[in-house]
This record gives structure tokens, sequence and C-alpha cells, in this order.
């Protein structure tokens, strides 16, 4: 799954820094130095992405909303659909439904 030059103990250190902050400030100088402000404005989008297909959004709805290549959206799709972390963290519990 990742480089061969990278270890899983440097993916784990580096989930265990990210899952320490403590504030959204945090975040920002953290991810500030970690990331370019391009990566840190595709991750916004996929977020935004997900959020909109969340809401039952259709691809055109969500590309006329976030400037997202349809690649990009693609997979973002397939994560809400497949995957647990955009369901976890930005779907509203179910008893606001």
């Amino acid at each position: 799954m990742y480089s061969k030059k990278v270890s899983e103990q440097m993916i784990n250190e580096l989930f265990e820094l990210i899952a320490s902050l403590q504030s959204a400030e945090d975040c920002r100088e953290l991810f500030g130095d970690l990331c370019t402000n391009k990566e840190i404005e595709q991750m916004a989008q996929r977020i935004s992405a997900a959020k909109l297909l969340i809401e039952g959004k259709t691809y055109q709805q969500v590309t006329d909303s976030v400037e997202i290549s349809s690649a990009t959206l693609s997979r973002v799709s397939r994560c809400v659909r497949y995957s647990k972390g955009y369901n976890k963290f930005l779907r509203p519990p179910a008893s606001e439904h």
C-alpha cells in the first residue's frame, strides 16, 4: 500500500501525531508544515465534495460548487460509498436524519 521506503512505523507515527492534535489551530500549524498550500486546498475540496455527495447532490451539482477534477470526484464518491472515513466524520448522526 505504501512505498517501500516508508515503514509502517513511520505511517503509525504520522497518524499518532495527527491524533494528538487538540484544536483546529494545532491542525493548521502542523498541516502548514507538512503540506503545500495546494495539498491543503485539495484536501479541503475533497471534504467539501464528500459532504455534498453525502447530502445526495449529483456529480454536476458537486462540480458546480467545488472546483474538483472528475477523477478526484470519482475517487471521493467511491470512498463515500465503500469506505468508512468520510461517512464516519461527515455524516450527521442517525437522529438528525
